[in-house]
C-alpha cells in the first residue's frame, strides 16, 4: 500500500478562516443550536436543558455532579439549567442523605412523559443533516476521537 501524500499548505493558508477546523465545528454548532431553538420549542426546553433531560431519561435520578460529567459543564453553568427545569414542573431536586453536599435531580411525572414527545427530536435533526445513518455514526465516532485528542493534548494543571 502506499501512503497518501500529505497536502502542501502555504504559510498564507494557515491563517484563513475557510481551513480553520474550530471555525467548522463552530459554524455547524451554531447551525445545530438555530435547528435545536425550532425543535425543541413545542416541548418548551432549550438546547441545554433538553441535554440534562437527555441523561435524566438515560440514567434516572442522577447527582448534580454526574450530570456535569455527562455533559461537560460544571455546576456553576447547570444549576440555574436545573432550576428552570423543576419551576417548569419536569424535575425535583433533593439532597443526598448520605452526603448534604451533593443534590441528586430527578424526573417528575411530567418529565418522564415527557420522554414520549421528545423521541421525534433526533428523527428531525437526522432528517434535516441530509446524512445516512451511517454517516452520523461515522461522524459521531470522529468527533469522539477529535474530542478525545483534543483533551489529551491539553496539559494537566
Amino acid at each position: 500500500m502506499s501512503e497518501r501524500p500529505t497536502p502542501t499548505l502555504r504559510e498564507e493558508d494557515f491563517l484563513r478562516l475557510d481551513g480553520q477546523i474550530c471555525f467548522a465545528l463552530n459554524s455547524a454548532s451554531r447551525a445545530f443550536n438555530g435547528l435545536y431553538r425550532v425543535v425543541l420549542k413545542d416541548l418548551g426546553l432549550t438546547y441545554p436543558q433538553y441535554l440534562v433531560m437527555l441523561v435524566l431519561w438515560e440514567h434516572g435520578t442522577t447527582p448534580v455532579k454526574e450530570i456535569g460529567t455527562h455533559l461537560r459543564l460544571d455546576s456553576g453553568t447547570l444549576s440555574p439549567l436545573i432550576k428552570r427545569l423543576e419551576v417548569a414542573g419536569l424535575v425535583h431536586r433533593e439532597r443526598s442523605t448520605e452526603d448534604e453536599r451533593s443534590v441528586h435531580v430527578g424526573l417528575t411525572e411530567a418529565g418522564t412523559a415527557l420522554r414520549a414527545r421528545a423521541v421525534e427530536v433526533p428523527r428531525r435533526i437526522a432528517a434535516a443533516t441530509g446524512f445516512e445513518l451511517a454517516e452520523i455514526r461515522d461522524l459521531q465516532t470522529r468527533l469522539h476521537r477529535l474530542t478525545a485528542a483534543l483533551d489529551a493534548a491539553v496539559p494537566q494543571a
